[in-house]
């Protein structure tokens, strides 16, 4: 049976995964596994050991905490909470924000930092312009 701490794991490493622009089986051969053992694990079905959650999180540069982000607050805060974080993965999972979380940081660290000050600029212009 699927348990919410697995599903949370899943969920994580296929977020993870994609924003990162690996296939199923570019990151099984990165941490010596068959393509459809990471299918399990993203879905949940099977559950991660602590030595191949440490391969993953290596292999997806990111720490092991990475993937337990988000349990603590489902359990302790309500339904607004959840709501927020699962509005947070839909817009995460979308094909049009990996795209663009791509493509910002193919740019140098110039050119971001200047796109996110015009994001930020718009965002102000905007949320004024609704105001008035």
């Amino acid at each position: 049976m699927t348990d919410n701490t697995d599903l949370n794991v899943g969920k994580r490493l296929r977020r993870r995964r994609r924003l990162l622009g690996m296939t199923q089986q570019d990151l099984a051969s990165m941490v010596g596994v068959r393509f459809q053992q990471i299918q399990k694990y993203e879905c949940g079905a099977n559950r991660v050991t602590a030595s191949r959650l440490y391969d993953l999180s290596r292999a997806l540069n990111v720490s092991v905490q990475y993937f337990f982000d988000g349990l603590e607050s489902d359990s302790l805060q309500g339904t607004a909470a959840n709501d927020a974080e699962r509005l947070d993965a839909d817009i995460l999972s979308q094909k049009e924000t990996l795209e663009l979380v791509r493509a910002y940081y193919r740019l140098g660290e110039r050119p971001r930092r200047r796109l996110l000050e015009l994001a930020k600029a718009l965002e102000t212009e905007a949320s004024d312009t609704g105001a008035a």
